[in-house]
């Protein structure tokens, strides 16, 4: 597949999944490498959407570490338990957080963010790292964001 993705916005968020994730399984097709895979991940989620922040933390020791992402910069360690992304982590699970000044704990990297989605990467019933995105808007997402970005997880995890 050529490396160009067909971006369309003018249709609901559903829609915009269903457009995209069908892309990303073609983009990554065939190619074996995690990190280059993580990076287009993060490349086209931010492309279709037009989040602030969209990236990875990989599991390294005790600690996640900051992987591909688009966006400005970011926290490049956190401690598991801490934050969205270490709490994430910690509980195996989904986590959507409205507003992040509510969010117990929260790590601001960006003072721009608003709300974040942060979804962890499972492998063998061990969390090896965690997709996390940031919106600049309160409440900007949901249980469709979370269905949708558990597929594109899988996606990914299963090249």
């Amino acid at each position: 597949m050529a490396e160009d993705l067909i971006i369309t916005r003018d249709i609901s968020k559903e829609e915009q999944y269903q457009s995209i994730i069908p892309q990303i399984e073609a983009l990554l097709h065939g190619e074996t490498d995690f990190i280059a895979n993580l990076a287009n991940v993060a490349a086209a989620l931010k492309e279709q959407f037009g989040w602030f922040w969209v990236g990875f933390y990989l599991v390294k020791e005790d600690e996640l570490v900051l992987g591909p992402f688009q966006g400005p910069v970011a926290c490049t360690r956190i401690k598991k338990g801490k934050g969205v992304c270490g709490t994430s982590w910690a509980q195996a699970q989904t986590i959507i957080v409205p507003d992040v000044d509510e969010f117990p704990g929260h790590i601001a990297c960006a003072s721009a963010s608003k709300s974040e989605i942060v979804l962890p990467l499972i492998v063998n019933s061990e969390v090896i790292g965690v997709l996390d995105v940031d919106s600049e808007v309160l409440n900007k997402f949901d249980e469709i964001d979370q269905s949708y970005l558990e597929k594109v997880i899988a996606v990914l995890l299963n090249q």
